[in-house]
């Protein structure tokens, strides 16, 4: 009998006790379900985290900032001229060591760094359209690297000499644009402050219109290298040397090929110089790996489910071959191989598995999508892009072959007491 006309057989044979194999199908179609939304939830999740880290810096960029010589010091500390406001949302109040001028030099300096750029703390009192009404608004410098998740237009220029802003969602219809692609190309001013309170405003141009998302602060603009310059020039008239040049944190960006033992030491030569530096995914290592470990333990109870599922192949087969053992016996007396009647009922199981894995991820495939879609309509409405279960074409091909390596494991015992029977007692079986 050729390979083909065994896997042929075995596929018929699986149909021979329908009831037997349904329930056993249905057992394998629980675990590969729960295993595919599980997989689903994980992946969704990711991609948007990965999305959203993008939005906050780029992965070969460290942000550095200056340990504080009382740093490990609890309670009050005495006061020092030389802290400054901590910049990126940080707790009301955080305040750091300030960078000046020699401090970048001596980063720039480090073994790995290829440029360091000092980040601006600006401070506009308002954005305004035309002569319409005027609006607070938080302006945040663009890191460099940045992907920011856009509704409408193009992301930021760093090399541009052209005054760029990318504007938050809400600002479209307050700042009176009809629509977020009317609003790309639009001027508004943004009105700053220097030190001795005198008031001016810097014209940009609007390039892009932001989502809201995980890691962007609510109702903010960000500004591209030089708008930022601009505004920080602008508020800092009056003001000359140390007064002037203190910067709460730099990025210093690193070879994009760099390892991970590379940037681990590079690190520690930050932390030798007095300084502390952290990669985006070091600011949000801690909740990706709540997020894996809570898809892990989901999964857990997945694989439960197809090991309790195997047991049930085990028990078809075993029927099967019981109920097969004269039909085995003349197979072989016409000269089938042991190997052949293994692999017959080995594909069995295999097929089996095929069958149960297929369907359970087909309609979790199409659950999950159903679900995702409601609830980004509703309760994560206001985190576009998030889709909370998503299917990668790999996890699931992955899925179905371990559900089949699984199958192909619980079918081994009941196909090798079909391979080792005696043709002539097999016969002789009533």
């Amino acid at each position: 009998m050729r390979t083909i006309d065994v896997i042929g057989t075995a596929i018929d044979n699986s149909f021979r006790s329908k009831l037997r194999t349904t329930l056993t199908v249905i057992a394998i179609f629980i675990g590969a379900f729960t295993l595919t939304i599980t997989n689903g939830l994980g992946t969704g999740i990711n991609n948007y985290i990965n999305n959203t880290v993008a939005a906050i810096g780029a992965q070969d960029v460290l942000t550095v900032t200056k340990v504080a010589t009382d740093a490990t010091t609890t309670g009050p500390k005495k006061y020092n001229p030389d802290l400054v406001a901590a910049s990126g949302g940080g707790r009301p109040g955080t305040t750091v060591q300030a960078l000046t001028p020699s401090d970048i030099t001596t980063i720039t300096n480090l073994t790995g760094v290829k440029s360091v750029q000092p980040t601006l703390s600006i401070s506009p009192g308002y954005i305004q359209n035309g002569s319409g009404t005027k609006y607070t608004v938080t302006a945040i410098g663009a890191v460099p690297g940045i992907t920011l998740q856009l509704a409408s237009g193009s992301q930021l220029s760093s090399t541009s000499s052209q005054s760029q802003v990318v504007l938050a969602k809400s600002y479209v219809r307050a700042l009176g644009l009809s629509s977020n692609s009317a609003a790309i190309g639009a001027t508004v001013k943004i009105g700053v402050t220097d030190a001795a309170r005198n008031s001016s405003t810097i014209d940009a141009t609007v390039v892009g219109i932001s989502e809201a998302s995980l890691g962007a602060i609510a109702d903010a603009a960000t500004t591209n290298s030089a708008l930022t310059q601009k505004l920080f020039d602008a508020q800092t008239v009056g003001l000359t040397g140390a007064a002037k040049d203190r910067f709460s944190q730099a990025s210093v960006r690193f070879a994009g090929s760099a390892s991970e033992a590379e940037v681990t030491k590079l690190k520690e030569r930050l932390t030798k110089a007095g300084y502390s530096g952290q990669t985006v995914a070091d600011q949000i290592g801690t909740f990706k790996t709540v997020i894996d470990v809570i898809v892990l333990v989901l999964n857990a109870f997945a694989v439960i489910a197809l090991l309790a599922a195997s047991f049930g192949i085990v028990n078809t087969l075993l029927m099967s071959v019981q109920e097969r053992t004269r039909e085995i016996g003349l197979m072989k007396a016409m000269g089938m191989s042991g190997s052949k009647v293994f692999g017959l009922f080995s594909f069995e199981a295999v097929f089996i598995g095929f069958l149960g894995s297929a369907i359970g991820a087909a309609v979790a495939i199409l659950v999950g999508s159903g679900v995702s879609a409601a609830l980004s309509g509703s309760v994560f409405s206001d985190l576009p892009g998030l889709t909370l279960i998503a299917f990668s074409p790999a996890s699931i091909a992955l899925i179905i072959i371990i559900v089949m390596a699984i199958a192909f494991v619980a079918g081994t015992l009941p196909a090798a007491k079909a391979a080792r029977q005696d043709p002539i007692e097999s016969l002789r079986y009533e």
